[in-house]
């Protein structure tokens, strides 16, 4: 019985599992349940209190799933896989996005709360369709710093390497339904560069602590993205990520942490944007909406 119920569970995990994800095994119910529920899930929405915690945009690719506080797997979304449960179980739901935006590198999301089902029932043999599941931040989240181009202010500084400069620019990302302006940085053969930092410097969270900028980014030409640490009286300057050519609204969330952690003599720090004409254009248009720095406590 224990053979056939393992082979069962490897042949749904093949016929359901998405190439893009490792699954650590079926769920085993207790007792001799070999038949399955399937569990399908299309997308995860995230609820936000504007303008505190700024737009609802996300980017959340896969769903993290437990039942019981035993995990199933992870998935890419949508998804549909097999559970080994019947009947009232409790479910969780565990947001998770690609960390800096690479495949290789997905996680939970450790700002976004899980969606947490108590009493979900499980029916063997059955789709069962979680509708809408929706996540939010948790309370204890920390936004240092948001600019979604809404005020009339922007809170980015030119650097002395730049000729031209980010305009706020009326237009909807799609991404979200709260933008109405978003950022657009203009390059040509007669201003081909920019340079600019966040116009505040913040401090150095404590050691460990989780630090995200999301960033959504619409652009025909490369920008690169990271920090500028003060430590000691000098400034270090650390590229994290670049943001590729996208022709929809795109989103990414770049991780700071690791960086942060690797000076923790340093006072604060600043992040920066970076954009050169790539040689093969004229001109290039660079979209930048809802950057979010953010933090939580450990």
């Amino acid at each position: 019985m224990r053979l056939k119920t393992n082979l069962y569970c490897i042949f749904n995990i093949f016929l359901f599992g998405l190439a893009a994800l490792l699954l650590e095994g079926c769920y085993k119910f207790e007792g001799d349940q070999t038949i399955p529920a399937y569990l399908k899930i299309d997308t995860v929405l995230l609820r936000t209190y504007y303008p505190d915690e700024g737009a609802s945009s996300n980017a959340i690719k896969d769903v993290w799933v437990y039942v019981n506080d035993q995990q199933i797997g992870a998935f890419e979304l949508p998804a549909m896989f097999p559970v080994l449960a019947a009947g009232n179980q409790k479910l969780e739901i565990r947001p998770g996005i690609k960390v800096n935006g690479i495949s290789s590198t997905r996680a939970p999301y450790p700002f976004y709360k899980p969606i947490i089902y108590g009493d979900f029932l499980f029916t063997p043999d059955s789709i069962i369709t979680v509708n809408n599941p929706t996540t939010e931040y948790y309370s204890n989240v920390s936004f240092a710093w948001i600019e979604d181009f809404e005020n009339a202010g922007i809170t980015l500084t030119g650097s002395s390497g730049s000729d031209t400069s980010i305009v706020r620019l009326q237009m909807q990302n799609n991404l979200d339904v709260e933008s109405r302006y978003s950022g657009l940085i203009s390059l040509n053969t007669s201003a081909r560069a920019y340079s600019a930092t966040s116009a505040n410097s913040y401090p150095i969270p404590n050691q460990g602590s989780p630090t995200l900028l999301e960033i959504d980014f619409k652009t025909d030409n490369f920008i690169n993205v990271g920090i500028i640490i003060q430590e000691n009286s000098s400034y270090i300057k650390i590229p994290l990520v670049i943001l590729n050519h996208s022709e929809a609204w795109n989103k990414i969330y770049v991780n700071l942490g690791p960086n942060l952690s690797l000076h923790p003599q340093a006072t604060d720090f600043k992040v920066f944007f970076e954009s050169v004409l790539e040689n093969d254009l004229n001109s290039a248009s660079i979209y930048l909406d809802n950057i979010k720095l953010i933090n939580r406590p450990n």
